[in-house]
């Protein structure tokens, strides 16, 4: 027996034998997927949540670790002091001077030795420079620096020499010596992008919270540069010659508060991990510490225990900036759903999620 015929003879309602009443009274036979009232199709899959592949992350977290934030702080405390040195030694501070020259090949130094940790040896910086690519921001930044670090260390080798007594300083020596401005000159003009690259190489990474920043996040580390290159200029150098170092400091740290603020309303959804976990906490931490020295900064006067109490305050602060904002791009990439909503935002506004040649 036809197993669509019951045992009585009569035909069964199959799925795929079920009618409708069409609109002219008579009967046909039902589409798959429609109505039972006939009125359009209905959805035959539910409604799509959001999941990804087995639950697993789409974007890999990068393989940095704690020495790549602190490559970014360093590196822009160099390029700031370098700023502040150039400054002060234009308006006849040496004392600023001096402090913004040692401070910036100190930092410099720090900062390499935590790029070469992270890359394995020191050769691979090396590869590096065998090739110029514009639009790598490695290549590029790798060349900002190798262009800067010569220069900053030859300011500061002169700095070293103007502490001999005069008596020493004579032959090669005395060469150096006179290179110190313009070789603290060359170094300010190249300051700038020192500070700034290092944000452009993480927004250029597919990591979800730093490629939503690109618009804002060189502003954020540039601020943040000033902000702890001033704050160490008011540790570091004569009370009476810190006004410069204050300004700069309260300058950059304006800077970098406001600007933070504007990226975190321009990315989005993306904007979570800069408030949960331990990236929140460092950037709660790095907002607290950052006002509290520019208001310090302020106040200071010839004070100088507020002097230094503000100092520290912005250097800290710098210092959480950079891993807070490295710690919420890790956690972005862990959570697929930072990589996908995006990517839904845009083709709901009909923007193109993939670049196209």
């Amino acid at each position: 027996m036809s197993p669509e015929v019951n045992r009585s003879g009569q035909v069964e309602q199959t799925p795929q034998r079920r009618a409708v009443i069409g609109s002219d009274g008579g009967r046909r036979k039902r589409r798959r997927g429609e109505r039972p009232d006939g009125r359009g199709e209905m959805s035959m899959v539910p409604q799509a949540e959001f999941t990804s592949y087995y639950g697993r992350q789409i974007v890999k977290p990068s393989p940095w670790e704690a020495d790549i934030p602190a490559y970014l702080f360093s590196g822009g405390l160099a390029a700031g002091s370098s700023l502040l040195a150039a400054g002060a030694d234009v308006t006849g501070r040496p004392g600023l001077r001096r402090a913004g020259r040692l401070g910036a090949l100190g930092a410099l130094g720090f900062s390499m030795a935590a790029l070469v940790h992270d890359l394995g040896r020191p050769s691979r910086f090396l590869t590096m420079l065998r090739t110029a690519k514009l639009t790598s921001p490695m290549s590029v930044g790798t060349w900002i620096l190798s262009g800067y670090g010569p220069f900053a260390g030859l300011a500061a080798a002169a700095e070293a020499v103007d502490m001999l007594p005069p008596a020493l300083r004579v032959g090669p020596l005395k060469l150096v010596s006179r290179t110190g401005s313009t070789a603290g000159l060359v170094a300010a003009v190249a300051a700038p992008p020192v500070a700034a690259y290092t944000a452009v190489l993480l927004a250029d990474t597919a990591t979800p919270s730093w490629h939503a920043a690109y618009k804002e996040l060189p502003f954020v580390f540039v601020g943040s540069a000033a902000a702890a290159a001033g704050g160490l200029g008011m540790l570091s150098a004569p009370m009476a010659q810190t006004a410069p170092a204050r300004h700069f400091a309260v300058g950059g740290a304006v800077v970098e508060t406001l600007m933070e603020r504007r990226m975190e309303r321009s990315m989005g959804i993306t904007a979570e991990p800069l408030h949960e976990g331990r990236a929140g906490r460092l950037m709660k931490a790095s907002r607290a510490l950052t006002l509290a020295g520019a208001a310090g900064s302020l106040l200071a006067g010839r004070s100088r225990t507020m002097g230094v109490l503000s100092g520290a305050a912005l250097m800290a602060g710098s210092v959480c900036t950079r891993f807070g904002i490295f710690e919420a791009g890790q956690a972005s990439a862990r959570d697929p759903k930072y990589t996908v909503v995006p990517q839904r935002e845009r083709l709901d506004r009909g923007e193109p999620v993939r670049y196209k040649h």
